[in-house]
């Protein structure tokens, strides 16, 4: 019996496993611009710095949609469009309205798929959370999401930094309604009236029971002092920018 021998280049081989290898890999964005304080440490976006008088208003979406109809209605009669970041485990309940918000123009932003503490998973589970969530939220969409909200506020380098290597903006808030502590309508208005300028993010909750009337009143007054309610891509610097130590965005050469 012959045996028959193939000589084959080194360079072919390395090359099919180079292919095989990168197949497998997901593919990621283009990394964001990140900040780094002079120790070392990475922090998200809380506020923009800006001569426009504009503001961006959120809704985190953990629990619920009773309340979201209301609020959907009221951004709607004011011809305002903001940003909703859904969980995943929401999104999974709640299809029929990730469509609605999704139609009714508001952005969607990622706020992980099971809401866990992110600074206790490794970069592997950042990215399941995160490319999890964005699967069924494009699936639903068509929107690819680009702005994370790490679920409790909670973050540090290894999650800010895989999130930039898939393309979000990690964004926190400057003006927190604490509307997640069930404050009446009206402590909910005057928290954030008193601390909103130009720039702020403000948090907000779909399923809070003082949401939809703090925003009833706030909304209009908002637009009464010459403010424009924007989603939170629209308030952000795009082209060159940079994010100082405390989370402010500015514009850089080429920003605006």
């Amino acid at each position: 019996m012959r045996v028959f021998v193939v000589r084959v280049k080194w360079w072919y081989v390395f090359a099919v496993l180079l292919l095989a290898f990168v197949s497998l890999v997901p593919q990621v964005r283009e990394p964001l611009i990140v900040a780094v304080t002079a120790r070392g440490r990475l922090v998200p976006i809380y506020k923009v710095k800006t001569s426009a008088n504009r503001v961006a208003i959120s809704f985190d979406a953990t629990w619920g949609t009773e309340l979201t109809d209301e609020i959907l209605d009221i951004l709607k009669s004011h011809g305002i469009t903001t940003t909703f970041f859904l969980a995943g485990y929401w999104v999974d309940k709640h299809p029929d309205y990730v469509v609605k918000i999704a139609a009714a123009g508001h952005e969607i932003g990622n706020h992980s798929y099971s809401h866990p503490h992110m600074n206790t998973l490794n970069e592997q589970g950042i990215g399941y959370e995160l490319q999890k969530n964005n699967d069924l939220i494009q699936d639903l969409t068509g929107q690819r999401t680009t702005l994370f909200r790490p679920p409790f506020g909670e973050y540090n380098n290894q999650v800010i930094s895989v999130a930039s290597a898939l393309g979000y903006h990690t964004i926190q808030w400057s003006v927190d309604s604490l509307d997640w502590k069930n404050l009446t309508s009206n402590q909910i208005y005057d928290r954030v009236m008193d601390q909103i300028e130009p720039g702020s993010i403000v948090l907000f909750h779909n399923a809070a029971p003082g949401t939809p009337g703090a925003i009833r009143r706030l909304i209009p007054d908002l637009l009464a002092k010459g403010y424009e309610i924007v989603p939170i891509s629209s308030l952000l610097h795009k082209g060159d920018y940079y994010i100082d130590h405390a989370g402010t965005q500015h514009p850089g050469k080429g920003g605006r």
